[in-house]
């Protein structure tokens, strides 16, 4: 079934309802024709699922339904199979060919960082048995001494202070990337004042084999000798981004690292009417917030282009910025003008709310079949 879209009104593709996709839908709402297409059911708030993971009362806060995303556009769940810039193939065999396309398909990364499981009751389901698996284990290995590593271990400690958590990376010190030295030590003090081990600077000879997220008797040596042993694991590294069913000119507009080589104004390169954001694009820093700007900016922009008024404005790289909460009242930031901040900042910026309010804000269409 062949759709063209034609209508009163511009129409507006975006594949991916994440953190930019969303925005882009909903703000583009009532001057265009938008079609959200997804896999899932439910926008997943990932940046709180580490808090669902340890207190599941947080489930209901993090699913939140597309049905009540659009007013006026369309839901259709689904995924994209072939695109070739012009056309839309999905999953389901139709296919679509809109005036404007977005392409924000995001990254798939390890449970539960993110909860890729596109039926809610289900993926509610594997985070409460990951809790429950939690709760058994009396000491966890976590792998991967990032951010999500470094959140996971505060979420568990606070919520189960008497578990013993590791925390093992082949990197000398946690948290890569362009940070300052100061906010390391600040985050290593607080680790090491809830009692999180760090294993630091040596290579896992291997895995578990056990599956993550299950309780299951772990024992694995480091290349420098020591032996790690736990009761159950999380993989805390390694994100893949999703781009395979891009075809054509589009295909060929992705850099050495995999991700769509975008302009200024966020449009896919060579392509007038095809633009990319989030994790897939080079644009930026692979980040919720960054994801989040870029859709303001490009609905803004799409906008002006639909409406006629005003003029497109260019997208700009983002200033170094991290909040890293280590429980709900614990961690530590660095932000535009302000440098490092504490445990306070940090937890009222992020580690309270794990920003779920301002998530939530979208979905705000009564649904019609309640």
């Amino acid at each position: 079934m062949s759709e063209n879209l034609a209508g009163t009104r511009p129409s507006v593709v975006v594949l991916g309802g994440g953190y930019g996709g969303h925005k882009v839908a909903k703000l583009l709402d009532d001057v265009a024709d938008v079609t959200l297409v997804d896999p899932s059911d439910a926008f997943v708030h990932n940046v709180a699922a580490w808090r669902a993971l340890v207190e599941p009362e947080w489930l209901d806060r993090i699913f939140l339904p597309y049905r009540r995303l659009l007013e006026h556009g369309r839901f259709l769940r689904d995924s994209a199979v072939a695109v070739d810039g012009r056309r839309v193939t999905l999953a389901s065999g139709t296919t679509l060919e809109p005036d404007y396309l977005v392409l924000a398909t995001g990254s798939a990364y390890a449970f539960p960082a993110k909860i890729d499981t596109p039926d809610t009751d289900a993926a509610k389901a594997q985070v409460r048995a990951a809790h429950d698996a939690l709760r058994e284990a009396g000491r966890v290995l976590l792998v991967g001494a990032g951010p999500v590593g470094l959140e996971l271990a505060g979420e568990i400690k606070a919520a189960f202070p008497g578990k013993h958590v590791t925390l093992a990376d082949v990197s000398d010190d946690i948290l890569p990337g362009p940070f300052e030295p100061s906010l390391r030590d600040e985050l290593r003090r607080q680790l090491a004042e809830i009692g999180v081990e760090l294993k630091l600077g040596t290579a896992l000879r291997e895995l578990p084999a056990a599956e993550p997220a299950t309780v299951a008797p772990i024992a694995i040596a480091t290349e420098s000798g020591d032996k790690l042993v736990a009761d159950m694991w999380f993989r805390c590294f390694g994100g893949r981004l999703r781009t395979g069913y891009l075809r054509g000119e589009l295909a060929g507009a992705l850099d050495e690292r995999g991700y769509v080589q975008v302009d200024e104004l966020l449009r896919v390169r060579g392509q007038e009417r095809v633009f990319a954001i989030g994790d897939i694009a080079d644009a930026d820093r692979d980040m919720a917030g960054y994801a989040g700007r870029q859709g303001e900016l490009l609905a803004a922009n799409l906008r002006a282009i639909i409406t006629g008024e005003g003029e497109p404005v260019p997208y700009e790289r983002q200033p170094t910025v991290i909040v890293v909460p280590l429980g709900p009242e614990g961690g530590a930031g660095q932000l535009p003008g302000q440098g490092v901040v504490g445990a306070d900042a940090a937890a009222e910026i992020k580690g309270r709310d794990m920003l779920a309010t301002y998530a939530s804000a979208a979905f705000d269409v009564p649904e019609k079949n309640a």
